[in-house]
């Protein structure tokens, strides 16, 4: 096998949020089966300090600093008809490198992570495609605007979106999406199916980090005998602002009628202004940025995860599991884990009502919680390990006669 070609529209490191996890991970996979070259963007101070990491894993790397303003890739996507979300990664330092990197070395396979960077990929390669989608971003533009949020908008970037991953799942000899309901979405929405190769590849935890034994509680959270309730995740992302709203709007005011110091804490980079001002409100403490999550996880009674709108599998959710918490959550929050309900986790439609009964069942009973964290933890040690998902990689990677077959 020849050299491989990465690329990422958020460099793998630190493997901190959702997609970086992920991205991470796929790229320690890659890099077991051939020399790999990576090209990437970066847009904070700490994404940019990355080149020392990029350096050990990759044969050679770009790193390109990502500064275009939204506004001005909003008036580029107008212009030149195209979504948003892919002008936002439009970047002449990202062609050159891919161009030098084509020319300079044999690349057998380029593996796109994210559909923003499929339009690095040169008509005139004929070497293997392999995109990763990982979730179906035009359907989760669709229900922004059936929820109301932005609506014109929304709706031009779900079409447009659409588009595009249709153009990528033709382009690419394989197409992933991170669960079987998002690859089934994804092949529902095209026109034609011919000559795509569409396959799912799970999201992996990470055990031996995320394992309660290792890792010290959180002093903050082991005060006094109520409820601690955490939520983890990225607090400028739109559908964790609109689950931990949730959280607090419906199940706050009525846990603390029966727990008056019941505590609901938000855990995650990037909290806005608005959600920051509502700290103290009904028990709710919002920590912004923390060193290390997993010792809010470990001191957790509850772990929550009520979303609205969710495509793929939720990291929030496997790491509460490795970390041995018992779990509510939303269905669309347990979309592609195959674990089951009651006894791994508890799934809850987004009901006031029977979410605070669900809660309340747990709080109420110290064994059935202490029973549930546990066999979550051995659920996702014995199949949701990473080691898993990179002999899926492997194989995924080897060229076959039914890469061209329908999905």
């Amino acid at each position: 096998m020849g050299d491989i070609l990465f690329l990422a529209h958020r460099v793998p490191f630190p493997p901190d949020r959702g997609d970086k996890i992920r991205s991470h991970h796929l790229l320690q996979g890659l890099a077991k089966l051939a020399p790999v070259h990576v090209g990437t963007f970066g847009e904070t101070e700490t994404d940019m300090m990355q080149k020392r990491e990029l350096a050990q894993m990759a044969k050679t790397h770009a790193l390109v600093e990502r500064r275009k303003p939204l506004p001005l890739a909003g008036i580029e996507a107008v212009l030149s008809n195209k979504p948003v979300s892919v002008t936002a990664f439009e970047h002449e330092a990202m062609r050159r490198y891919v161009a030098k990197t084509l020319g300079n070395h044999r690349i057998d396979t380029i593996f796109v992570f994210s559909g923003q960077m499929g339009q690095y990929i040169p008509d005139s390669y004929h070497g293997r495609v392999v995109i990763d989608l990982c979730d179906v971003d035009s359907a989760k533009f669709e229900a922004y605007a059936a929820a109301g949020q932005r609506r014109w908008i929304n709706r031009r970037e779900a079409k447009l979106l659409a588009r595009e991953e249709a153009r990528l799942a033709h382009r690419a000899d394989v197409t992933l999406l991170i669960s079987a309901m998002e690859a089934s979405l994804l092949a529902s929405r095209m026109d034609s199916l011919s000559g795509t190769a569409i396959r799912a590849l799970g999201n992996g935890i990470d055990t031996d980090f995320f394992d309660p034994s290792s890792t010290p509680f959180q002093p903050d959270l082991e005060e006094g005998e109520d409820p601690q309730l955490v939520f983890t995740g990225q607090m400028d992302y739109a559908p964790n602002v609109a689950a931990v709203e949730w959280v607090m709007r419906e199940i706050m005011p009525a846990l603390r009628k029966t727990h008056a110091r019941a505590r609901f804490h938000i855990v995650g980079r990037a909290p806005g202004a608005a959600l920051k001002a509502r700290h103290g409100e009904n028990g709710v403490r919002v920590w912004g940025e923390v060193p290390d999550v997993r010792p809010f996880l470990r001191s957790a009674d509850l772990v929550v995860a009520p979303l609205m709108i969710a495509r793929g599998v939720q990291n929030k959710v496997l790491e509460a599991m490795a970390m041995a918490r018992p779990v509510v959550l939303t269905p669309g929050a347990a979309t592609g884990i195959p674990a089951r309900d009651g006894e791994h986790f508890a799934v809850v439609p987004a009901d006031p009502a029977q979410w605070l009964e669900a809660i309340d069942g747990l709080l109420g009973d110290a064994g059935k919680a202490r029973g549930m964290g546990a066999a979550a933890r051995r659920f996702v040690t014995g199949h949701m390990g990473w080691a898993a998902i990179h002999r899926q990689l492997a194989e995924l990677m080897r060229p076959t006669e039914s890469d061209s077959d329908a999905a």
